[in-house]
Formats: C-alpha cells, structure tokens, sequence
C-alpha cells in the first residue's frame, strides 16, 4: 500500500481503523490456527448473535462520551425499557398478545427510554450537573424500580414470533445483527451528517466556546441523553426477545464492557474526537476474543482480563505512537 493511499484511507475512514483492522486480522488467525472451531459457520453464526445487544448499548454509550459526559444508566434504561414491554405483552395475554400488542409495547418501550435519557440530559444541561452523577443517580432510581415492579425476579412467557426478532435470519444473516447494523448506520449519519452530530463533537472538545459561538447546547445535551435511551430500549427490545424473558439485572456485566469498545475505538475519553466504524471494529475484536477463547476451554472470566490486558496495550501504543509523531515532526 502507497504512503499516498495510506493517507487517504485514514482520512475517511481515521487513523485507527487500519490499526483495529490489522489487530483483528491477527486475533482471527490465531484462534484459527489455535482451533479448528474458531471459523466453521456455527461459530461465526454465535458470535452475529451474542454482539448486537452489546453493540446497541455500546453505540448508547459512544454519543455521552464524544460530548465529554457518561451514561452510566444504559443497562437498567434497557432494562426496564424491556419491563415496559413485558407489561403491555402480559395485559395482552402474555404468550397470546398479537403483532398490534407487541408494536404499542415496543413503542411504550422507546417512550420510557427517551423519557429517562431527556430527564437525565436536562438535567446535566439546565442544572449543571456532572453527568456520572446524574447517570449514576438515574441507575439506582431505575435499578430500585426496576427491582421493585418484579420483585426481584423475572418476567417471561412472550409470543412465539419474538423469537423471530431475537433469532430468526433473514437472507442468512442474523435479524439481531442487521439492527445492530442499521442502528451503527444511522448513528453515523447522525454524527457525520446533521447539525446535530457537529454539536456533540463542538460540545465534548470546548462547552463554552460552543456556547459562545451560538450553538444550542443545553438542548444538544438534552438530545444526547434522549437518544442515548432510545437505542437502550432497542437493547431492551432486543434483549427481551433473545432471553424470552426481562429482568432488572440482565446485562449487568455488559457496562464496563461498552466503555472499554468505546475506548479501544479511539473515542477520546474527554469528548470530542471518535467515530463508529473503528468501535464497531472493536466490538467484533472484543467478540472475537470472547468465542477464541471459549472454544479453546479458557474460563470465562479470563476473557474479561484479557479485555483489560488488551485496552491497556492499546493505550501504550498510542502513547508510543504519539511519541514517534512527535519526534518525526521534530525530525522533520
């Protein structure tokens, strides 16, 4: 590949996609020559199936985290987006609700997780608030709520045709990871192409300049946290429809994991630099090393530390990488 070629790539696609692609080819060959397992159709089918929940809540995550703030609200916004639905299939007859019931639970669904998003963007964006408080308080209120209207336990017995959203296919690809996919789509037009996404990034690199340069910020801060609960009751649809059932907790561990593909993305942990398709890239990584190490009968927890292990190499890389820039261009 040409210096030239090179150039143009990371311009439109950014300097850490080809890293993350190199990254992933390198993962993909060692479980392949580890495990014969690692590339057959049913392994690969798995992993299009267990990403998109984590890929939904990460791309809840990314947005709060270009503007400089946190959500750390995305698994019991999901959660009890997916408690909504649950209770307008069960006033429907559970197992007997129709399409119709499901459309009005999945909407009553999106309601309560933009409503849980606004209020918590409102009040980061009037009051002032930081946002790991705000969304650490909307954690405990939505987790004890949650934990108060189960009693602690769960809710199951969905229509037969959920299964279909949470493991049907279509054309041969998984229906989870196509809305996975449509959702990363439309989150980049978002980002990329609306007046909207310039904000997000104007406020995570400099609030008050934003604000001088006449910008609306409280409500693009108020937007942000709207939409971020939106793609968590996706999450919780979808969720709902995989495990057949809902429950306050589910996902729990999911958190830090959303923040870790954030980062290993290249999202700037301060706001205002990242881009979808390098945390997508990441999350397949993340995937990949999670069903590599499975198949070769590592214990689960150890995925966990080798995810820790990975995003602090990572970071030593571009703490070396930026070290070569800087004395390049000194060079230079």
């Amino acid at each position: 590949m040409t210096s030239t070629l090179r150039e143009r790539i990371t311009a439109r696609l950014g300097p850490e996609t080809l890293p993350l692609l190199g990254f992933l080819l390198l993962v993909v060959v060692a479980f392949a020559v580890a495990t014969p397992l690692f590339l057959t159709g049913a392994n690969l089918r798995s992993m299009a199936f267990q990403m998109p929940v984590l890929g939904l809540l990460t791309l809840a995550m990314l947005v709060p985290i270009l503007s400089g703030g946190l959500n750390l609200a995305i698994i019991y916004q999901a959660n009890i987006s997916g408690l909504a639905l649950a209770w307008v299939l069960i006033q429907f007859g559970g197992p007997d609700a129709g399409i119709g019931a499901f459309l009005l639970g999945s909407a009553l669904a999106i309601i309560v997780g933009a409503l849980s998003g606004a209020l918590m963007g409102a009040v980061v964006a009037y009051i002032g608030a930081h946002p790991i408080l705000v969304s650490l308080a909307m954690m405990i209120f939505l987790r004890g709520l949650g934990e108060f209207m189960t009693r602690g336990g769960d809710i199951s017995g969905f229509p037969s045709y959920m299964t279909t959203l949470g493991h049907g296919s279509l054309a041969g690809i998984p229906v989870p990871l196509i809305l996975f996919l449509a959702a990363a789509a439309l989150w980049h037009l978002m980002l990329k192409r609306t007046r909207h996404g310039f904000s997000v990034y104007m406020v995570g690199s400099n609030i008050r300049a934003t604000e001088y340069s006449g910008l609306p910020t409280r409500r693009t801060l108020t937007l942000i946290y709207t939409l971020s609960g939106v793609i968590c009751a996706v999450a919780g649809i979808l969720m709902a429809a995989r495990f057949n059932s809902v429950r306050v907790g589910h996902g729990e561990a999911l958190l830090l994991v959303t923040v870790l593909a954030c980062f290993l993305g290249g999202v700037d942990p301060f706001g205002g630099f990242g881009r979808v398709l390098p945390v997508v890239i990441a999350l397949v990584i993340l995937q990949a090393l999670s069903s590599g190490l499975s198949l070769i009968g590592a214990n689960q927890h150890l995925s966990t530390a080798v995810w820790g292990l990975f995003l602090i190499g990572v970071m030593a890389l571009r703490w070396a990488g930026g070290r070569w820039r800087s004395r390049q261009r000194k060079a230079g």
